[in-house]
């Protein structure tokens, strides 16, 4: 029943109403800004994937070698697919100092590129969707390793060729390993090394997934089971909210 004032006039309800559960992402159980950014975290990951798949399509690493004979100079490119550029030259005068042919370089790699990219989506996508609040941030790893197995297996298969050279070889010249980044030199040759598009691509991959770990990071902060939230989120980041174990009385 409702208490009155004078006659005829509704008297303010006096009682305190506590809510008993308030979602903290915008509004009691409803639909809010804040359950958008959850999707936001799906999108900046979805982004990354786009890059790393991507930089299938494109070059990741160029070499240029100039020499007297070579005035505008010899180009080699490096994809996750293969090698490209003045292969077959560059490896007649690979042969007379005793290295092997490029296409022999990183097989193994090339051949499971698509797949391995695959791999790296499929664990971003699963790190988005299912890292608890404790796990979230180790959603840039896969983005990162990326790239950065990209240079060590780049910089092996380089050293490898460049120091395991035939000693039966008509021109002899010492051990070496191609420079990855800016200046260097092979032999009578003057060369220069840039990462390429694919390279880059691949790197703002790891910057959208930065972004999703910090949108991530407040979504988990405010979420109604932030203090009992462990390694696995169990509402998948976008399925069905749940309350949290206890309500304030």
């Amino acid at each position: 029943m409702q208490a009155t004032g004078a006659p005829g006039v509704p008297r303010a309800d006096t009682h305190k109403h506590l809510r008993a559960f308030a979602d903290a992402e915008g509004g009691a159980g409803g639909t809010s800004w804040g359950y958008g950014r959850r999707w936001g975290v799906v999108a900046l990951s979805l982004a990354a994937i786009g890059t790393d798949v991507g930089s299938l399509f494109l070059d990741w690493w160029k070499l240029t070698l100039y020499a007297p004979q070579y005035p505008h100079g010899l180009r080699l490119t490096m994809s996750l697919r293969g090698m490209g550029g003045d292969v077959r030259e560059i490896d007649m005068l690979n042969h007379y100092i005793g290295m092997g042919h490029l296409a022999h370089a990183a097989s193994f790699e090339r051949e499971h590129a698509v797949a391995g990219v695959g791999v790296l989506a499929l664990m971003v996508l699963a790190l988005t969707l299912l890292a608890g609040r404790k796990a979230g941030k180790f959603i840039v790893i896969p983005g990162l390793a990326f790239p950065t197995i990209f240079l060590a297996d780049a910089y092996y298969w380089m050293r490898s060729f460049g120091h395991n050279l035939d000693p039966h070889a008509p021109l002899h010249i010492p051990a070496f390993t191609p420079q990855l980044f800016g200046n260097g030199q092979i032999g009578q040759f003057m060369t220069f090394a840039v990462p390429a598009a694919g390279f880059w691509l691949a790197t703002s991959g790891v910057l959208f997934l930065a972004a999703a770990v910090v949108v991530r990071w407040r979504v988990c902060r405010e979420c109604p089971r932030a203090k009992d939230c462990g390694r696995l989120c169990r509402a998948a980041l976008v399925g069905p909210r749940l309350p949290p174990k206890e309500t304030s009385r």
